[in-house]
């Protein structure tokens, strides 16, 4: 079966109040101006398709959601499918998130961080351009609040490894700790506090003709963070994650 068109994917759906471009995103930082209230503000770096931040948004309906996707097509079916799920608390930025980070969030605005399945960047000459590097993870312990949190999920073991030693080497933020939501299968390979999830007999599994083997019924979309994380795991593929967060001033 082919893959729905972009066009029927986003329709006729009036997008502007869920999505901003450059020059749209209203300046200095102001987030009444994107969501008409004052809230906890959650922030997700590489959004993709906009699975968690629906999800995210529809759960947490106290606290608001931005969502930053550099590729535009990406972030217009984010967008879509926020408008579609009548999500007010959510917004998408087609921009680049350590711009972001650096030039627009001040210093305690953001009750937690969200990077999920990062571009690793193999080649070692383009490491550099990683999202978890030190340049950006200084940025985000200054924009936490305290006791705000730093979520963290990769399918590359390396990158996963290379991360946890970038924040302690560069940060006071705590952890890592369990992703309590990682689903604890029986075979869960633990490393400390970071468990390592994916199991091809306790995950399903689609082999190239498409069938589930073993035969176990198909997860929702509720079960994952990401689509991206959706075809991992279902594939029986590991996913790493961790938690890290910023400590409260001990008064």
């Amino acid at each position: 079966m082919g893959r729905r068109s972009f066009a029927k994917i986003i329709g006729d759906l009036d997008l502007s109040a869920r999505i901003k471009k450059g020059d749209e995103i209203p300046r200095p930082w102001n987030p009444n101006l994107l969501f008409g209230r004052e809230a906890p503000i959650e922030f997700e770096i590489g959004s993709g398709k906009g699975m968690f931040l629906a999800n995210a948004a529809a759960a947490e309906p106290d606290r608001d959601f931005i969502g930053v996707e550099v590729a535009y097509r990406y972030a217009l079916m984010a967008a879509a499918e926020l408008v579609k799920s009548d999500l007010s608390n959510a917004v998408i930025l087609c921009a680049d998130a350590a711009l972001l980070l650096a030039d627009w969030i001040p210093s305690a605005s953001l009750a937690a961080v969200h990077i999920y399945f990062p571009d690793p960047w193999w080649k070692k000459s383009h490491r550099k351009r990683r999202i978890v590097r030190a340049d950006v993870v200084k940025m985000i312990e200054d924009r936490l609040v305290p006791g705000g949190k730093l979520w963290l999920r990769t399918d590359v073991e390396e990158y996963f490894h290379e991360s946890l030693r970038v924040i302690a080497a560069e940060t006071h933020l705590s952890g890592p700790n369990a992703d309590p939501r990682l689903p604890a299968e029986p075979k869960a390979v633990a490393e400390g506090d970071i468990f390592r999830s994916g199991d091809k007999e306790n995950l399903p599994y689609y082999g190239e003709n498409g069938n589930q083997n073993p035969p176990v019924p198909r997860a929702g979309r509720g079960d994952f963070l990401s689509h991206f994380e959706r075809r991992t795991r279902l594939n029986g593929l590991p996913v790493w994650g961790a938690v890290f967060e910023k400590a409260v001033p001990v008064r």
